[in-house]
Parts: structure tokens; C-alpha cells; sequence
């Protein structure tokens, strides 16, 4: 028996988790989850899941739900996020919560040595190099949960380092993938949350329009390979059938294919190295799809993904400022706050404000990203819809 933290349970990522576990109750069980404020929905998951701790959102929430469920412990914010993840009795921890938040709880579990199943992408943009030194000085595995990177992990499975020339991430383009950026000028927040592949939280599918998301995971790739990012592509590929893809040295592509159903890379996390059957698994076959396409990507037309290689090869707090301001942006133009493309133009004045002296501190980059996010929403309040 597996015993997992999940933190974010209420979220996409959190309730594919639950479906995994639930499809196979002999080998999994949730002994403690967290969600921020869908508390229709997390009481629900408690009733089911029956876990030994619970963090959530606000104080009046633990007060109402300790009422309910006496016979649970439960926790606020970050203090009950990192409590739910370093339980004695957790073996594994899965950060399905979006944004910073995610950071202290995977850093605390790690220090608790906790095996990790990563899906909070911020994480390691934030502080792959304190992440990634803590995992291997306690001897803890960090398995991806993304699609992408779940992809790469299982192509490189076996191979030795010095064969690899390449990671090929591949990126669906988001819900304007057709449109020009004269054409983004009038888009709508509906428009932005109707992916073409995809069934993801509001965040999430905002930040794949622009190509943030797929910034994001370049960032994350470079620390959970080891590669440099001249060595990491990223290429379209409106299909989203091949989920990623790695090249190695002789010119052998090595792909990782299958339908959008995020319960394979979770499970995959769960049960690695072994693989289990997928209840009620989505139909898939590889004889009825007439063609897959692939393109380069066009930075110009994606800026926020030619960013993210500006700032990981700057290093230091720079992934920070670039994943801070655009958690600002993004959510305020789904608030109603800012137009669609000021999200570009926040996350540009805010890379192109900051400098950075000398070598930066785990301490010094949670200081950055939290002045980082004051600045741009004093910007928004200045500078509004134009």
C-alpha cells in the first residue's frame, strides 16, 4: 500500500489522482489532501477518501469542516499544506496546487524525504537549484507528472546520458494557436478557456494560449534533465498525440504517444517503474489517425516562449520574476482586470525592470517573487484596460 499526500485535490490534476486511486483501492490511499476553497467539492473527496488530515483555505473553513468531520485533523494555508506533506505516514507526495504556493510544501516533504510526484511547474522554475540539491542529498526521486515531462522521463528511461542530443517537447498551441496577434486583440476570456485538447483549470488553459505553460515547462525540463537549453525544443503540434519526444546523438527519435488522459502520466508517477491497466482507458488507435503535423515554433508570434529561454539562460531569480508577474497578469484577465495581450506586456516590463547584481539565495528569490507580484498588480491597478 501507497500512502499519498495530495495536495490540490480539487483541482484537474487532483481529481484525475483520485479517479487513479480509486480504480485500485489495494494499492493506494490518500492519507492526506488539501484544496484552497472548493469546499462543496472537498468535503465530497473527505467523504470518499476518508483521509487523516486536511488542509484548507481559510480559518472559518477549518472551523466549519472540523465541525463535520471531528474524527479528521485539520490545517490552514501553507502551515497545512506543508503539514499534509510531511505526514510519517505519507510515502509519496503528489503537488497537483498551481503557482508558488507549491514550493515550501515540495521543499518541506523533500527535507522529510518524501518521494515527490510533480505537477506544480512552479516549483521548479522558481527554485530548481535548491529543489533539485535538496532530492538528491535525501535521496528522494522527483517523478514528473506533466504529459510533456512525463514523456521525456519515459523516453530517456534506460538510455545513458551521453546519448542524448536533444529534448523535443511538443505544444498543442492553446485555444488561439490559428489566430494572429492583430487578431488577439479582441479575444475573450470564454474564448481563451476553450481548449482544442485539453480539460484543464482556468490558470492553466490561459497560460497555454500564450505559451507560457509550455515556457514554464522548458524552465522545468532544463532542472529535472540536467539538459541546457540550446538542447531543449519545443515544436507544434496540434494533434497532441505525441507527447514528447527525445533525440538522441545517431538521430533515433525516441516518442512517447497515447490519448489526452492525464491519468497515465499520474499513475505512471504512482507505479514506476511498473504500469498498471487503465480503468475504463480512453479509445485509442493508431490506424485510425489519418496524419500528425509538426511545426517550428514562431517566437514572435509566441513571445512569452522566447522569454522563458531569455530567463532561464539568465538564472537567478529572473524564472521568478517571469512566473510571479504573469500569475498576476494571467489571473487578472481572467478577473476582467486587463485586456488579453497586456498579459505579454506585464511579464515584459517586469523581466525588463528587474536586474540582478550578484548570486540570489533560496531566501532571496521567495523575497523577489512576493515584491515581484506587489509591483505588477500596483502596474494593473495603474494602468487597467487600455
Amino acid at each position: 500500500m501507497k500512502n499519498i499526500a495530495l495536495l490540490g485535490a480539487t483541482g484537474s490534476i487532483g481529481m484525475n489522482t483520485v479517479a487513479v486511486v480509486t480504480a485500485y483501492p489495494e494499492l493506494f490511499q490518500i492519507e492526506s489532501l488539501t484544496f484552497h476553497s472548493n469546499s462543496e467539492k472537498g468535503a465530497d473527496l473527505i467523504k470518499m477518501l476518508k483521509p487523516k488530515y486536511v488542509g484548507v483555505g481559510t480559518e472559518q473553513m477549518k472551523k466549519e469542516f472540523t465541525t463535520r468531520f471531528p474524527e479528521i485533523e485539520f490545517g490552514v494555508g501553507e502551515e497545512g499544506l506543508i503539514k499534509a506533506a510531511t505526514l510519517e505516514s505519507v510515502d509519496v507526495v503528489l503537488t497537483a496546487v498551481t503557482g508558488s504556493v507549491g514550493l515550501n510544501p515540495t521543499l518541506a516533504a523533500i527535507k522529510a524525504k518524501k518521494d515527490i510526484a510533480l505537477a506544480n511547474k512552479e516549483t521548479l522554475v522558481m527554485a530548481g537549484q535548491w529543489v533539485m540539491e535538496e532530492a538528491r542529498k535525501n535521496e528522494v526521486r522527483i517523478l514528473p507528472v506533466d504529459s510533456e515531462h512525463s514523456a521525456i522521463f519515459q523516453c530517456l528511461d534506460g538510455q545513458k546520458s551521453d546519448n542524448l542530443k536533444e529534448l523535443v517537447i511538443t505544444a498543442s498551441g492553446g485555444s488561439f494557436r490559428d489566430l494572429t496577434r492583430e487578431e488577439l486583440k479582441t479575444v475573450t476570456l470564454e474564448e481563451a478557456l476553450n481548449h482544442p485538447n485539453w480539460s484543464m483549470g482556468r490558470k492553466i488553459t490561459v497560460d497555454s494560449s500564450t505559451m507560457m505553460n509550455k515556457g514554464l515547462e522548458v524552465i522545468e525540463a532544463h532542472w529535472l534533465f540536467g539538459t541546457d537549453y540550446d538542447k531543449i525544443k519545443v515544436v507544434l503540434h496540434k494533434e497532441s498525440i505525441v507527447h514528447s519526444m527525445i533525440v538522441l546523438k545517431d538521430g533515433a527519435y525516441l516518442a512517447q504517444l497515447g490519448p489526452s488522459d492525464m491519468r497515465e502520466p499520474i499513475q505512471y508517477a504512482l507505479t514506476y517503474p511498473n504500469r498498471l491497466p487503465i480503468q475504463d482507458e480512453k479509445a485509442f488507435d493508431l490506424t485510425e489517425i489519418s496524419q500528425l503535423n509538426f511545426k517550428p515554433m514562431d517566437f514572435e508570434r509566441f513571445p512569452m516562449l522566447e522569454l522563458a529561454y531569455i530567463v532561464g539562460e539568465k538564472g537567478g531569480a529572473f524564472p521568478t520574476v517571469y512566473n510571479a508577474a504573469n500569475e498576476i497578469a494571467a489571473n487578472a484577465f481572467i478577473d476582467g482586470k486587463i485586456s488579453y495581450l497586456q498579459i505579454e506586456e506585464f511579464v515584459q516590463k517586469a523581466i525588463w525592470n528587474y536586474t540582478e547584481t550578484k548570486e540570489v539565495t533560496l531566501e532571496e528569490v521567495i523575497a523577489i517573487d512576493k515584491q515581484t507580484r506587489t509591483i505588477v498588480e500596483r502596474w494593473i491597478k495603474e494602468e487597467g484596460l487600455l
